[in-house]
């Protein structure tokens, strides 16, 4: 033939390339282990914050006590004269007091604008340090050209006499150096230890996960095995609150399959009682002597309900697409037994069944069902093959889906159908030649299985041996 031809069997779906498909869901576990780890992110955050915060209130604690013991074992080390004049110690508490530039200084204040400084303080700026009150006294980080400094002033008064006193203030400087690095080594270990409980909190959490969401992951498992056919229905162990969801799913199951089963049996007696009576008046018709126009009319209209009948009663046998099919029908278990009964049919045509059928292909749905639709579309093609008939079944996985799609193709080096005649033949009642034996009903009733099932049929010409080609997707979902 010129073209394709489709069979619309199911409604067309709208989709243009420049839309994106719409994003996915989260699943529970990726929902549960975000929520959980924005949570736990937070938490230590905020331990960790208010961690460092303590430790840097309490590493400048311990810098104000250091500094105080330096300012009071400089007292004890000074000394005053008679004449009031002031003495720094011989033997500083700490040797980096000694040292210029070491990073620890000492300061002495005396009345009339006196000062004296340790060899460490020697050329530094000390301009922010002013004489305090007798027991007043002065902690604080300042700035200065040296950079950051803490320091600790104490003043303090020397006596010499009863009447006679030596007012001083002494100070103990040192660099941030020392506070920073201490806080900088805290922080070092809180953000290891930290990351290292979250670390194992994060993966504890998605052990439990893994085990509390294992209910679910077992029912979406037994779900896929009943869409398979491998099983009937779900398992009845599961934790109290599943129990009500699996009950009720087991319940539809078994709903939807008996409605199925009811309302095919349904019309197959309503056909069955409508045949008999019609075969018998057919038969009486056929049988009388007399050749009245009446008789010929109601004949030929008892032969149109006979064949209005035979068609109902093929599609009460249909029973659709089926979510929760009951078995997985082999392919090539049933193609081969049909072959061999068409075979017999047209043996004076000597013609040549081939089998292209992928290993495991299988038909979810009822096995009535898919003898009727490949027996049709092989009596068909071996009414027209000259010679050779060609049966294809692949299975087309698709992402997202348990089952793959079944794509069966059947196709003949006989004379082929014009574009012209594609929807004719399809139409129920017509033949593609009247000279062909047969109700013309039999590619109508294939369409009626390709709908029930929401497939799609294809007719053009096989590019192998030039004839009609058949061509059936059936969605798996």
């Amino acid at each position: 033939m010129d073209a394709d031809t489709a069979l619309p069997s199911p409604e067309a779906k709208a989709t243009t390339s420049d839309q994106d498909p719409p994003r996915r869901p989260f699943s529970l576990a990726a929902r549960a282990a975000l929520a959980t780890g924005l949570v736990l992110a937070a938490f230590l955050g905020v331990v960790g914050l208010t961690l460092s915060r303590t430790n840097a209130d309490s590493a400048l604690k311990d810098q104000q006590e250091r500094l105080d013991n330096f300012v009071t074992a400089y007292l004890a080390g000074l000394e005053v004269n008679r004449s009031g004049k002031i003495f720094m110690p011989d033997t500083p508490p700490d040797q980096s007091f000694s040292r210029p530039g070491s990073g620890l200084y000492a300061v002495v204040l005396g009345e009339n604008g006196t000062r004296l400084e340790s060899p460490s303080a020697l050329g530094r700026d000390f301009s922010f340090l002013k004489p305090l009150q007798p027991g007043e006294s002065e902690f604080g980080p300042v700035d200065t050209r040296m950079g950051r400094l803490y320091y600790y002033a104490y003043g303090v008064t020397w006596d010499l006499t009863e009447r006679k006193s030596v007012p001083m203030t002494v100070m103990v400087a040192q660099t941030e150096d020392v506070v920073e690095g201490q806080n900088a080594e805290a922080r070092r270990s809180l953000v290891f230890w930290l990351s290292s409980l979250g670390v194992m909190l994060i993966l504890l959490q998605l052990l439990l996960l893994r085990w509390s969401l294992t209910p679910l992951r077992k029912v979406a498992n037994e779900m896929s095995r009943v869409e398979r056919g491998e099983s009937e229905h779900l398992d009845n162990q599961y934790p109290q609150e599943l129990t009500g969801l699996t009950e009720r799913i087991n319940a539809f199951i078994d709903s939807e399959r008996e409605q199925r089963t009811r309302y095919r049996h349904t019309l197959a007696d309503l056909a069955h009682s409508l045949k008999t009576p019609l075969a018998v008046i057919r038969s009486r018709l056929e049988l009388a002597t007399d050749s009245t126009p009446f008789r010929t009319d109601v004949l030929d209209q008892v032969r149109r309900m006979d064949e209005l009948v035979a068609y109902q009663l093929a599609r009460a046998a249909t029973s659709g697409r089926q979510t929760f099919a009951t078995t997985a029908v082999s392919i090539a278990e049933h193609a081969e037994d049909l072959v061999q009964s068409l075979e017999k049919v047209y043996a004076a045509k000597n013609v040549l069944c081939e089998f292209d059928i992928d290993d495991g292909a299988v038909f979810y749905g009822e096995q009535g069902d898919l003898l009727e639709l490949m027996g049709n579309l092989l009596e068909n093609a071996f009414k027209w093959a000259s010679h050779r008939v060609l049966l294809v079944a692949r299975l087309q996985p698709q992402a997202g889906r348990q089952r793959p799609d079944l794509w069966l193709s059947v196709e003949d080096d006989g004379p082929g159908i014009g574009s012209d005649n594609v929807e004719k033949v399809l139409q129920r009642g017509v033949r593609g030649d009247e000279r062909v034996q047969g109700h013309g009903i039999g590619l109508s009733i294939v369409q009626d299985i390709i709908r029930a099932y929401q497939g799609e049929l294809v007719v053009d010409r096989s590019p192998e041996f030039g004839g009609a080609r058949f061509s059936v997707r059936l969605p798996s979902n």
